[in-house]
């Protein structure tokens, strides 16, 4: 994404997300989109570059809150879709006032520059706890292999997007986020619903944060594939991760595309392959 030259729109408060009783219309600047239909098997020749993301998270009277930005339609990945503010690593996220710094490090200061340009807001690189990282499934013409931050946000900071590439945002209780995801009316990526799913089981974010930096930081390769309903994003573990084939009996690691919204499903997966989410 460019520098914050470019003409940016400022709002405050809370934009207005479609509403949970109120199924979106094709064509409406709401509409949930489909996901794309699975690319076909290629060489994994594409190079994956490094990228990361930041949920940024606050306290309210619903519980946590997190903020949804709203891609464009016409970008390139992840059109139309609600994500966290992230973005590719440049050169310069490299150096710190120290010196060279590695990659996780660089990520941070990736995730907190993005925040910046895409959304107006300063994110704390040391506040921010490591939670996954995603390398996007072979077959896409643009492959990266994102960190997955959380980090809080305290302060009441105006949100400012550009309204080119992030084109609207909402800041949501996270259980609120998910109900309306699964009602059809946010349109997330896997790893953004897994994600959520992770913190909608706390209730403060100091209390979510004490807890993942205790939780195994999980690196993920899904396979996508087709299925009878759509689509399913396959982890390690599931019966038909080597084959890419979801067909195939036995263990399901694995989030499925149906009824306009993913769900994330473990079922007798050997223990070499805990659960993305906690199941308790």
């Amino acid at each position: 994404m460019g520098g914050l030259a470019r003409a940016a729109v400022a709002r405050g408060g809370r934009r207005p997300c479609p509403s949970p009783g109120v199924r979106p219309v094709p064509g409406h600047a709401h509409a949930v989109k489909q996901p794309a239909a699975a690319q076909p098997a290629v060489t994994d020749d594409v190079p994956i570059k490094p990228a990361s993301t930041v949920a940024l998270l606050r306290d309210s009277a619903q519980g946590i809150e997190t903020l949804l930005l709203r891609r464009g339609q016409d970008l390139a990945f992840a059109p139309d879709r609600w994500v966290f503010p992230g973005g590719r690593l440049e050169a310069a996220d490299y150096t710190a006032d120290a010196g060279e710094v590695g990659e996780e490090s660089a990520a941070r200061q990736a995730a907190a520059r993005e925040s910046l340009e895409e959304c107006g807001l300063h994110p704390d690189p040391a506040a921010m706890q490591l939670l996954s990282r995603w390398t996007t499934p072979v077959g896409h013409p643009r492959r990266f292999s994102t960190y997955i931050f959380a980090a809080p946000l305290p302060g009441s900071e105006a949100v400012v997007v550009d309204g080119g590439e992030i084109c609207d945002y909402c800041w949501l209780p996270v259980a609120e986020a998910l109900q309306r995801h699964c009602a059809g009316q946010l349109d997330i990526l896997p790893p953004t619903m897994v994600t959520l799913r992770l913190i909608t089981r706390f209730t403060a974010v100091d209390e979510f944060l004490r807890a993942a930096s205790a939780m195994p930081v999980p690196q993920i390769f899904p396979v996508l594939c087709r299925t009878e309903t759509g689509m399913a994003s396959l982890y390690a573990g599931d019966a038909g991760y080597a084959s890419a084939d979801p067909d195939v009996p036995g263990a399901r690691h694995r989030s499925v595309f149906a009824a306009d919204h993913w769900v994330y499903t473990y079922e007798a997966v050997d223990a070499a392959h805990p659960p993305l989410i906690p199941l308790d």
